[in-house]
C-alpha cells in the first residue's frame, strides 16, 4: 500500500502543476453528459451522475456549467461518446491503463498508441495489463473530515474495505459495485468528500530509476492532457529521493 501511496503523491503533485483549468472543466462536463445521456437527468436517481456532479463540485466547477452538461444530454443535441479503456506498457515494462470517453475511437487510439511509442512504451490488446490491477471505488476526504480512528469507524459501517490516513487526508477503498452505496452512506457521517470515483489499483508495484521515471511521468502527461482521456493508471513507484527531485517545482 505504501508503493501505492507514493505514486498517487506523483500523479497529485503533477496534476497541481499540469493542470489547465479548462481542459479539467471540459473532461468533468464530458463525464457529466455521457452519465446523464446514459441513465437519467436526475442525480438523485443516477449513482454515476451523481458522482460525476460531486467530483466537478470538488474541482470547483461552476454551478452553470454543470447545468449545462446535464442539459446537453436531455437535449439530444450531445455526442454519442463511448468508453473506451486502452491498456499497454511503458518503459521497464511498467503497465499503464488509459480510460477515454470518446466520439472517434480511431482518433483516440491513434493518439494514445503515438503517446506511448514516442515514450519507449508499446500499446497493448485489451486485458493485457488490467489482471494486475483492482477496479475498485475511492473516496477520499480532507484531513479535517476527522480523525484516523473516526473516519476509520465510519468506513466500516458504510461497507468500505480499507481506509489509508495520514496527514493529508483519507483515501476510502470500496469495490466497485459498492462505491454509490459507500459513498452516500459515508457523506451522512463525514459530509461531502473531496472525490469519488472508480480507481484501478495496482495489485503490485514496478520499481523504476530515476531516468524511466520521469519517462513515465511525460508519457503519463502527455495521456491526461488530451481531451479524450478521463484518467491515467500506472504500477510504477520510485524512491522518496527520486520523488521529490522530479515533483520538484
Amino acid at each position: 500500500m505504501a508503493g501505492h501511496s507514493q505514486f498517487k503523491n506523483i500523479m497529485y503533485r503533477k496534476g497541481a502543476q499540469d493542470a489547465k483549468r479548462s481542459k479539467v472543466f471540459s473532461k468533468l462536463a464530458r463525464e457529466i453528459t455521457v452519465a446523464a445521456k446514459t441513465g437519467q437527468p436526475d442525480p438523485e436517481a443516477n449513482p454515476r451522475l451523481r458522482l460525476a456532479i460531486q467530483n466537478a463540485r470538488a474541482e470547483n466547477m461552476p454551478k452553470d456549467n454543470i447545468e449545462r452538461a446535464i442539459k446537453k444530454a436531455a437535449g439530444g443535441d450531445s455526442e454519442n461518446y463511448e468508453t473506451v479503456r486502452y491498456e499497454g506498457y511503458g518503459p521497464a515494462g511498467v503497465a499503464v491503463l488509459v480510460e477515454a470517453l470518446t466520439d472517434n475511437r480511431n482518433r483516440t487510439a491513434s493518439n494514445v498508441r503515438a503517446a506511448f511509442s514516442k515514450h519507449g512504451g508499446a500499446l497493448g490488446e485489451t486485458g493485457s495489463v488490467a489482471f494486475m490491477f483492482d477496479h475498485m471505488g475511492e473516496i477520499i476526504y480532507s484531513a479535517d473530515a476527522g480523525d484516523a480512528e473516526a473516519v476509520m469507524e465510519a468506513a466500516i459501517e458504510a461497507g468500505a474495505e480499507d481506509v489509508q490516513s495520514d496527514e493529508n487526508g483519507h483515501v476510502i477503498l470500496c469495490t466497485f459495485e459498492d462505491l454509490g452505496e459507500v459513498s452516500t452512506a459515508l457523506q451522512s457521517q463525514l459530509g461531502e468528500a473531496t472525490s469519488v470515483k472508480a480507481v484501478w489499483r495496482p495489485q503490485t508495484m514496478s520499481p523504476v530509476d530515476e531516468d524511466k521515471a520521469e519517462t513515465l511521468m511525460k508519457l503519463i502527461s502527455v495521456l491526461e492532457d488530451d481531451d479524450d482521456v478521463q484518467a491515467v493508471f500506472s504500477n510504477f513507484e520510485v524512491s522518496d529521493e527520486v520523488l521529490q527531485k522530479l515533483t520538484a517545482a
